[in-house]
């Protein structure tokens, strides 16, 4: 049993780029789906694929990698606000990571997304993670 599923996929990730897969499998969900897409559509990951195998799921991501340099494009992900403590922040709070060359992924009202668009709505929410 995982008591936390999103800090679970982070560390999926992050430990299938620093070891220099091609492709990481994760188990499905609404939250680990919409965090994926922002993934794909900020450029960290190469592409990505919903499979329905068993009652759960699976996502295959294909994670992205330097050209000349063979480094992965995702230094680090790190879990901010896990399930022993939460962390929120209002729309005039949301943190900049590496002062705007990283992202922060955040959970709002209005759906999962990245902080830039947050700030654009005037929207918070609870603070899912760093990528850079």
């Amino acid at each position: 049993m995982i008591t936390d599923p999103i800090g679970d996929f982070i560390t999926r990730v992050r430990n299938a780029s620093l070891a220099r897969h091609k492709v990481v499998e994760v188990p499905a969900s609404n939250m680990r789906k919409a965090i994926t897409k922002i993934l794909f559509d900020q450029g960290y990951v190469l592409n990505y694929k919903f499979e329905d195998k068993g009652p759960q799921g699976i996502i295959k991501i294909a994670l992205k990698y330097n050209n000349e340099t063979k480094e992965p494009v995702i230094k680090a992900m790190q879990r901010v606000s896990r399930p022993g403590l939460r962390k929120y922040a209002g729309s005039k709070e949301i943190p900049r990571v590496l002062n705007g060359l990283g992202i922060a992924i955040l959970s709002t009202s209005h759906g999962v997304m990245v902080d830039k668009e947050a700030r654009r709505n005037n929207t918070g929410g609870e603070v899912l993670c760093y990528v850079y």
